[in-house]
């Protein structure tokens, strides 16, 4: 039994003891509104609630992050090395000879983010997905944690406790410097991008990190994919800003999507002339296919047997949504148990959880997308159930409502706890949580600040 829930009480009595510390919540309601925690141009929704962790679930957290984060990195090799083990996957013929580029830098798996359904009570977790290069939600954190820092509420917590926060952006900016000098084609006084189609990203994060580079001496620009131009051997932007490293956050699918617009990028990365951080090998990591291979006897072959049994206990069953893979009678009768996921899609794009519809709904749904009916592969996977806490629910008109009528109730959501990881480090957690089934922004998220309680970290 972690510490976590008695912390959460704790600080949800303060809060009635303050009845309801209104002020508080409209002054972090306020500075949110006019933060940069902006996600795909629309204000994060947040939690004044925060999720408070003790020291038992920061180590649970580390081993799962950090064990994940080697046992991906294995499977990464060994696709890069063995071409027997990659027939085991299902990949675009262009996607798998991208993926096959060399990095030319010593970091197989830089930034990834393992989002996991954690039971808090017994410390045993499941996975939701992986993450690669696309992850986000760093700014959201910073951002949330400051806007908390001095309510009345987080000031009386902190008489009986200590707080630490994480640190998501030094650690990541060294990280990739390091990486960067390990570049066979490194250059001196190198000019970083971070990279990614704009209408897709998390554009006020990536300003803040731009911040951060310029910080330790290193000029740092947002670009899109489709702006990049490869003449003369040198990647540049449009307006002609030379490129030596990209962070990239534009997911691969993105990059397929817009394939002809994207040459310069892949031209130039597979010339060597810039340090695509991370690779597009990445994607192994990000399609949710790895899930089932992490089953498959040839991955078994070349894992510990203390991986095995990691894999066994945290990986959720996951086939492909076919005849071939599985009984598609079973998933049509058993819909609370299942979900089923795209094998290569972000923000909760066609996801479909049982529970959440009636069984006329759920074999409709299993019809529209098995043995490739919709012209992509999809997956069924089993469904876990998330952890529930306590939240005080987002109320829209704060700043205009009358206090008196400014809920004071709280409600329990289902968290989704999303482990960072730069290099094989752990360095936080994403704290997401959501009233329904599906924890996602369409179906009525907020986002958490993560705050570490008596760590001595």
């Amino acid at each position: 039994m972690t510490l976590n829930k008695q912390y959460t009480n704790e600080f949800t009595r303060i809060i009635e003891q303050l009845d309801g510390d209104i002020d508080s919540r409209r002054a972090a309601f306020a500075y949110m509104e006019n933060s940069t925690a902006i996600v795909h141009y629309e204000l994060a929704e947040s939690s004044f609630v925060p999720r408070l962790f003790d020291r038992a679930t920061y180590d649970e957290m580390k081993h799962v992050a950090e064990t994940t984060h080697t046992i991906c990195e294995k499977v990464m090799r060994h696709y890069l090395d063995d071409a027997d083990y990659r027939q085991i996957f299902k990949y675009d013929e262009r996607l798998a000879d991208l993926i096959m580029i060399p990095q030319r830098y010593d970091a197989l798996l830089p930034f990834a983010r393992f989002d996991i359904f954690l039971n808090e009570d017994d410390l045993t977790s499941g996975f939701c997905e992986l993450n690669a290069d696309g992850s986000s939600g760093m700014n959201e954190d910073r951002e949330l944690n400051i806007s908390l820092a001095n309510s009345k509420t987080m000031r009386e917590f902190k008489k009986n406790h200590t707080m630490q926060t994480s640190d998501l952006f030094y650690p990541w900016v060294d990280e990739f410097i390091r990486i960067y000098n390990t570049f066979e084609n490194r250059v001196e006084h190198p000019t970083f991008a971070i990279v990614d189609f704009m209408e897709n990203a998390v554009v006020d994060e990536f300003k803040v990190y731009c911040t951060y580079f310029a910080q330790r001496g290193y000029p740092c620009i947002v670009a899109d994919v489709r702006d990049l131009v490869f003449e003369d051997g040198v990647l540049r932007t449009k307006s002609g800003r030379r490129v030596d490293a990209i962070w990239r956050r534009s997911v691969t699918n993105d990059i397929l999507n817009h394939w002809d617009e994207s040459q310069p990028l892949i031209e130039a990365t597979r010339a060597g002339a810039v340090a695509l951080i991370g690779s597009f090998a990445g994607h192994i990591v990000h399609d949710k296919q790895i899930f089932d291979a992490l089953f498959h006897p040839k991955t078994r072959a070349f894992l510990t047997q203390e991986e095995c049994d990691f894999v066994d206990a945290h990986v959720p069953q996951t086939k492909f949504l076919d005849d071939a893979h599985i009984n598609l009678d079973e998933v049509r009768a058993n819909k609370d148990s299942w979900i089923i996921k795209p094998t290569d899609q972000y923000g909760a794009a066609d996801v479909y959880a049982g529970q959440m519809h009636t069984q006329e709904e759920w074999e409709a749904i299993v019809s529209k997308f098995a043995n490739g009916a919709a012209g992509a592969p999809f997956l069924v996977q089993t469904y876990l159930t998330p952890y529930e806490t306590d939240v005080l629910p987002i109320v829209p008109d704060m700043l205009e409502r009358d206090a008196a009528d400014i809920p004071r109730q709280l409600r329990p959501y289902k968290n989704l706890n999303g482990l960072y990881v730069f290099n094989g480090t752990f360095a936080g957690v994403f704290s997401r949580l959501g009233p329904n089934a599906i924890i996602s922004n369409p179906m009525g998220d907020l986002t958490s600040a993560t705050i570490w309680v008596d760590c001595d970290l």
